[in-house]
């Protein structure tokens, strides 16, 4: 109970406050001055692209992420994006279309152009981000196929989560057990048995040789 302890309760005034909350905050105070702001989190703010937007009483932070942009700026520099536009004239490309901004899209999927760069930041985004938890193949291909789209998606899904070195130390393979070992049989007399084990996919010697 609240009456069990000496409290002395004092009011401060929202403009008193150093970190003004919404309940003490009055009508006039509704704007966020961005001369107070440090200068390391206002640089920081700017890194991410953040705006600060009076909105009634509460301020409220909008990022806004460019990636579309830069998918169309990148489809402009693209061989294989205008390659694709040739066939879209030509008739061939049917399910391929371009918006008033000059994108092109695989029905409602942005295609991506060929930049590694671009493509390994959604590959990321998917795979690597604190919304996500190291998801496989098929449950990252199910997520970016429903926005994006490009040739060999599959293929570069696969190899980033195989660059995964978290996957690679902490996910654990679904396989099906091996059988128990069985040991060879002592062999009675000499020559009785003959084996032979192969070491194959070795560097090339100089006679041409990779196998042992």
């Amino acid at each position: 109970m609240i009456k069990d302890y000496d409290l002395e309760i004092h009011y401060h005034p929202g403009k008193a406050n150093v970190v003004v909350d919404a309940l003490s905050r009055k009508s006039y105070c509704h704007t966020l001055i961005t001369e107070s702001v440090p200068p390391k989190l206002k640089e920081e703010i700017d890194d991410f692209q953040l705006e600060i937007l009076p909105h009634g009483l509460l301020n409220e932070l909008r990022i806004q992420y460019d990636l579309t942009d830069r998918i169309h700026q990148a489809q402009k520099n693209c061989e294989e994006i205008g390659y694709l536009r040739g066939l879209m004239k030509l008739g061939y490309k049917t399910n391929h279309h371009e918006d008033e901004q000059g994108t092109i899209w695989f029905k409602d999927r942005i295609c991506v152009p060929f930049d590694p760069a671009l493509r390994e930041e959604i590959l990321s985004e998917a795979h690597n981000s604190k919304y996500y938890i190291h998801p496989r193949n098929s449950k990252i291909y199910q997520d970016l196929k429903k926005h994006f789209w490009w040739k060999g998606m599959k293929t570069d899904i696969a190899g980033h989560v195989a660059r995964c070195d978290t996957c690679n130390r902490v996910k654990a393979e679904h396989q099906r057990p091996a059988g128990l070992l069985k040991p060879l049989d002592i062999p009675e007399w000499k020559w009785e048995s003959i084996s032979m084990d192969f070491i194959v996919g070795l560097p090339r010697s100089q006679k041409g040789n990779d196998s042992i």
